[in-house]
């Protein structure tokens, strides 16, 4: 996961490949809870690790639950409807609505004294047609802030079934998923009736509950959308085995992005158009739009079909989270698309309409909006694809916008997608660890299929000579900045290493096998940690015997020349950083920003002293400062890439500046190279 301040998405071209999807959130809190009230265990595989779900498993714990989590198959060992711990509970929920609303109400069900809060979001979004509803039924709940809002407070109940349970449904479904999940808990001598008040939105969502209460054994009754029986005598049990579907939400980006992006299509493994969940009919929305769009058992295709895509009218109560993407979608349509009856938009993690508003117009799009609706107006793609129902001020052109993304995972993943677009400028998404919620990986996933051009896919050279201290450096950079890491001066001795660990001997007649090794070095640099396959080299490759090894396979030119193509490899998405003598000179001579770190040798000959003292080896800064001068009138001299400043690199002397104060210059020498606009 980035967990950066921001990420950079560069100008995307086209993508092809398969992504296999994390499990649903919504149905894989609905399986923890469910789960939680039976008796007996139930093995859940393939469930989402996400901070939503991460929240509702802390809670199961909270009250006594057996949690097991080993990957992404959990053992939950239920409360069999009775609660174990009677103390005092205080809850956090985070922002996660599908924790907290059925949460609420099987603890008001049950009993106890018990507090319910989150993070500040969370007690702007509405929840007091839920608490009304469950104080009618005779629970005891109090708002410790605004009235309507978390947080809460649970206390014991005095519970009448009697009569019909009333709540709002025009709101959040949410609050109708809460009772039908609770609710069994108090239909031990008759049945219990809910009535909606009022046209209940997202029924999809609705639809799932009521799946996976009858695979808990609970058969609710339903006469349309307005009225749900819980039949007389009803107890939760256990399947003994549930498997999470993949989540269809997060399918709906990936389906998006093979309908935009040139390429040889995307393939969705994890969920099929069989899915029990409603956001799979985004892909009918998509297909509206032009996607190609084939599906099997637990699998999807898409191609790009019509492009531009077609501009639509669309009511998306049936697909509220999903046709958040359909904003995206619509600045690559040849018209306005309007998506409507979305008012629940305006209380999820944020006010959706005003987020998806705000960017689009950022990104340069005109933008109508209303209670319950938005109009997006395409802008270029390519070919001429406004319709003649678009403005003149929609004829714009892509700009280069910095999206904030409201601590709201889909806004995130929604806006990735305009950096395939047609003006080739990048995206820049705002706090992108908010994906954590749903879609820890997204950007990883993403990458993993999607493709650019290697000039747009940016690089940073940081060279300088020996003990300047620009392997730390470019790390800590690369690491601000969620960028790939290469330390190429590692690179000849991991390859040395390498080849001794193949049996070969580090000599001229072993030059080509040991060059095809090192063409297709399975290396990596994370941080200070370098490995070789899945083994950490770090230490074995940093001795002074690693070093000697180094030189003999330096001599080799066909050693060279296949590091020099290895090396170009890391230019990947969403970008590099490379250290050490010539990745400006002649490694990356394109690269936008090339730094030549300098310190005096004697500032040099302290650091390594230093260094070799910790490590508990002996030697003298007099001793060190004649090396390294020396090694540095050796490398600037080489006949093959000397160490020499590339003509366009700015000079860094960090002989008196701490790291930090060094990675700050770098990032903001790369910060003013940069397009983005805020709005």
């Amino acid at each position: 996961m980035f967990s950066t301040a921001f990420l950079d998405l560069p100008p995307l071209q086209g993508a092809s490949g398969t992504v296999t999807l994390p499990g649903s959130k919504s149905i894989s809190n609905r399986v923890l809870l469910l789960s939680a009230l039976c008796q007996g265990t139930t093995v859940v595989h393939d469930l989402l690790d996400s901070d939503d779900t991460r929240v509702m498993l802390a809670a199961l714990r909270q009250l006594g639950c057996g949690v097991d989590v080993q990957g992404t198959t959990v053992t939950i060992t239920g409360l069999g409807g009775e609660l174990k711990h009677h103390d005092a509970i205080e809850f956090f929920m985070g922002n996660a609505g599908t924790a907290m609303r059925p949460l609420t109400a099987a603890l008001a069900v049950l009993g106890g004294d018990f507090t319910l809060k989150g993070v500040p979001r969370m007690h702007e979004r509405p929840i007091g047609d839920l608490v009304d509803a469950l104080r009618l039924l005779g629970c005891s709940i109090d708002y410790l802030g605004n009235d309507g809002f978390p947080p809460l407070h649970i206390g014991q109940p005095s519970l009448n079934v009697d009569a019909p349970i009333q709540v709002r449904g025009d709101v959040s479904s949410q609050f109708l998923t809460a009772l039908l999940m609770a609710l069994p808990l108090a239909a031990k001598d008759r049945n219990i009736v809910i009535e909606v008040v009022g046209e209940l939105i997202s029924k999809p969502y609705i639809d799932i509950t009521l799946n996976l209460l009858a695979r808990y054994g609970i058969a609710v009754q339903r006469d349309g959308w307005q009225r749900f029986t819980i039949p007389q005598g009803c107890r939760y049990q256990s399947p003994g085995t549930i498997h999470v579907e993949a989540d269809a939400s997060s399918a709906s980006y990936f389906i998006a992005l093979g309908a935009i992006a040139q390429g040889h299509g995307i393939r969705i493994q994890g969920v099929g158009a069989d899915s029990i969940q409603g956001d799979i009919r985004f892909m009918d929305a998509a297909a509206q739009m032009g996607a190609k769009i084939t599906s099997g058992p637990n699998w999807l295709e898409i191609q790009r079909g019509a492009w531009p895509l077609k501009a639509i009218t669309l009511d998306c109560n049936h697909i509220p989270d999903a046709a958040m993407t359909l904003a995206v979608m619509a600045l690559y349509a040849d018209g306005p698309t309007t998506l409507r009856n979305i008012a629940s938009w305006r209380v999820k993690e944020t006010d959706r309409i005003v987020a998806m508003a705000t960017e689009c117009r950022k990104l340069g799009a005109t933008v109508e909006e209303g209670p319950d609706w938005i109009t997006i107006y395409p802008l270029p793609n390519g070919q001429h694809s406004h319709g003649k129902h678009t403005p003149p001020s929609a004829q714009g052109q892509w700009t280069a916008a910095s999206i904030h993304t409201y601590d709201d995972h889909r806004v995130a993943m929604c806006f990735s997608l305009a950096a395939f677009n047609a003006d080739q400028v990048p995206v820049r998404i705002e706090d992108p660890k908010c994906v954590a919620k749903t879609f820890p990986d997204y950007f990883e996933a993403l990458f993993s299929v999607a493709h650019a051009n290697t000039k747009d896919i940016p690089v940073i050279c940081i060279d300088g000579p020996t003990a300047s201290g620009k392997g730390t450096l470019a790390s800590r950079v690369a690491q601000a900045l969620g960028y790939h890491y290469l330390d190429s001066g590692a690179l000849y001795r991991v390859t040395a290493y390498a080849a001794l660990q193949a049996g070969l001997a580090l000599e001229l007649a072993n030059e080509a096998a040991i060059a095809d090794l090192a063409r297709a070095l399975p290396v990596r640099f994370e941080g200070e940690t370098v490995w070789l396959g899945d083994a950490d080299v770090s230490d074995a490759i940093r001795t002074e015997e690693a070093g000697m090894n180094a030189s003999k396979v330096s001599v080799l030119p066909a050693v060279r020349t296949a590091l020099v193509d290895l090396q170009l490899s890391f230019q990947r998405l969403p970008g590099l950083l490379a250290d050490g003598r010539d990745m400006g000179t002649v490694i990356f001579p394109q690269a936008p920003l090339k730094v030549f770190l300098t310190a005096s040798a004697a500032q040099r000959a302290e650091r390594r002293h230093k260094q070799l003292i910790s490590k508990g080896i002996s030697t003298t800064l007099d001793s060190l400062r004649a090396d390294l001068e020396a090694r540095d009138a050796r490398d600037s001299s080489r006949s093959v890439a000397p160490l020499k400043p590339a003509q366009d690199a700015v000079l860094l002397d960090n002989s008196s500046l701490s790291i930090e104060a060094s990675v700050d210059q770098v990032l903001n020498w790369w910060q003013s190279k940069q397009p983005f606009q805020k709005g």
